[in-house]
């Protein structure tokens, strides 16, 4: 997966876990990706957004993968400026994403498909309720995983203090584990 290398950047603190995270879905055959909270990148002067690389850049990252296995990623984020900016860094594999407005919460209720691949990293983790949103995330999207389904937990810490309990405790184990984020593979 040599598309991996444009993301191997110093600055992107998460490429190890991302990489480790698609090598293993990669193995898995994973063709049905779904994202909770998208790569917004950062704004400069009032107006232009370019690549955070601090956060990751997941949507693009993921919308490679998609186009690498001509499989699905479906993208939601809660504000339309968030998926504005994020449709900007993946415009080269828009026939391989969805993007979706609406709370996450409402949209894993009513996804139709089952998920392979799961990132939730919607609710930044300095907001009150983050680690609540997070494990009612997985409460929901739990229906539509099948065995050998990969999560990954992002803002490890202080969004995951509920749902790695949960999760571990619903037939999940941890397979990868960084400062940043949690992978687990559903049993």
């Amino acid at each position: 997966m040599k598309f991996l290398d444009y993301y191997n950047n110093n600055k992107n603190i998460r490429f190890d876990s991302f990489e480790f995270a698609l090598n293993e879905a990669y193995k898995r055959n994973h063709k049905i990706l779904v994202e909770t909270g998208v790569a917004r990148g950062k704004v400069k002067f009032f107006f232009f957004s370019k690549i955070n690389w601090k956060d990751g850049m997941s949507t693009m990252i993921f919308s490679d993968y998609a186009k690498y296995i001509n499989g699905e990623l479906y993208s939601c984020d809660i504000n339309p400026n968030n998926i504005k900016n994020a449709k900007k860094f993946v415009k080269n594999n828009k026939k391989f994403i969805t993007f979706i407005t609406d709370d996450s919460l409402n949209f894993l209720s009513s996804f139709k498909k089952n998920i392979d691949f799961l990132y939730l990293d919607s609710l930044d983790g300095q907001f009150d309720g983050a680690s609540l949103h997070q494990l009612n995330e997985i409460k929901i999207a739990i229906k539509k995983l099948k065995q050998g389904s990969l999560v990954l937990l992002d803002d490890k810490g202080s969004k995951t203090n509920f749902s790695i309990d949960y999760m571990l405790n619903n037939n999940f184990k941890i397979i990868n584990e960084t400062k940043e984020q949690v992978l687990l593979s559903y049993k």
